[in-house]
């Protein structure tokens, strides 16, 4: 697993390094597939905010990205704090990825094998960067196949991802659709209509 720690706006002392790569080694425990860890400090100048030090972590699962943030008086608070949050988010998926294995049905073939009736295709998103005569348009273009999965689990993706919308394939319907989050607060569904 590698583990990168990086100071946005303030440098990071050789000893909050050590403790950020030792203390990030916690998140193996809990996953196997975790690639990369991003550990990045910040310090916020304002006067006026009684946390200045935040931490914010990014972890490149296989399939998956967990984003946390914290904001503590010093750096290793806001460390344990945010390695808290992404503790909880790998168990979630985790615990997700056992209850799916376990619910899925699997049906015999005529030649007696067992065949997993769920299909296997994970979603693949590939981007695509051009550069167009009009620069006030479109800037990336994003090509992704949709995972099929239940607006429940859109809903724990587009969390873990800190996105404010997410395009999926709805499992219940067979339809695209899109999740997003409205300004109350609540969430929105929009599917097509064939």
């Amino acid at each position: 697993m590698e583990i990168v720690v990086r100071g946005k706006n303030r440098p990071v002392s050789r000893h909050l390094r050590a403790v950020s790569r030792a203390k990030a080694t916690r998140i193996a425990r809990l996953t196997h597939d975790a690639g990369r860890v991003e550990i990045d400090f910040a310090e916020v100048r304002n006067p006026r905010e009684s946390r200045p030090q935040e931490c914010e972590v990014t972890v490149h699962l296989k399939r998956h990205f967990v984003k946390a943030r914290a904001s503590a008086t010093d750096p290793e608070a806001a460390l344990d704090l945010v390695l808290d949050k992404v503790e909880q988010q790998v168990a979630r998926i985790k615990d997700k990825r056992v209850t799916r294995v376990h619910d899925r049905r699997t049906l015999v073939a005529s030649n007696g094998h067992a065949v997993d009736d769920v299909g296997g295709s994970e979603p693949v998103a590939t981007d695509v960067d051009e550069a167009h005569d009009d620069p006030s348009r479109i800037v990336r273009t994003k090509v992704l196949t949709p995972k099929p999965m239940t607006p429940e689990e859109a809903t724990l993706q587009m969390e873990l991802l800190g996105h404010a919308f997410f395009l999926f394939a709805n499992s219940e319907s067979g339809r695209a659709a899109v999740l997003y989050r409205r300004r109350d607060g609540d969430l929105g569904l929009i599917e097509t209509t064939s």
